[in-house]
C-alpha cells in the first residue's frame, strides 16, 4: 500500500515539475546583467552580443545574441533559450522591466526554455497642464 502511494506521489510531482513557470524582470543581454548597466547599455549588445562588436562585424550583418532576464528581487541573471519564440517578437521588451517570460527552468544551466513572453504595457499618455 505505502509503494502505491509513493508512485502515485512521484507521478504527480513529475506531473508538475515539467510545467512552465512565470519569470518576470529585465530583459537584457548577460553581458549588460554582468556589468550592471542597464540603462547604459549599449544597443550594439542586442544586435551582435558585445561593446564594440560593430567593428569587427560587417554591417548588415545581424546575429542571434543570446538574451537574459535579470530580476530585481532576487539579484538572478536567467539565460532565455529562444528556440520556440520569434527574437523579433521579443525585441519590444528590450531593456524593459516588468517583462514576463514563461516557460520551464533548466536548474542545471541556469536557463529558461521560453514558450511565451509578455511584453509589459506602454505607458499611459500624459498631459502636462501648467506654464513653462
Amino acid at each position: 500500500m505505502k509503494k502505491v502511494a509513493l508512485l502515485c506521489a512521484a507521478l504527480v510531482f513529475s506531473a508538475f515539475a515539467n510545467e512552465p513557470e512565470e519569470f518576470e524582470g529585465l530583459l537584457t543581454t548577460p553581458g549588460c546583467a554582468a556589468q550592471g548597466a542597464f540603462a547604459d547599455c549599449y544597443l550594439e549588445n542586442y544586435v551582435c552580443g558585445s561593446d564594440g562588436c560593430f567593428r569587427t562585424t560587417a554591417a548588415g550583418v545581424t546575429t542571434n545574441p543570446p538574451v537574459a532576464l535579470y530580476q530585481h528581487n532576487t539579484g538572478k541573471v536567467y539565460t532565455i533559450d529562444t528556440s520556440k519564440l520569434k527574437l523579433s517578437e521579443m525585441r519590444e521588451g528590450i531593456n524593459k522591466n516588468g517583462v514576463v517570460v514563461i516557460g520551464t527552468l533548466d536548474v542545471a544551466t541556469n536557463t529558461i526554455k521560453a514558450t511565451e513572453f509578455k511584453s509589459p504595457p506602454p505607458p499611459k499618455k500624459s498631459f502636462f497642464k501648467g506654464c513653462l
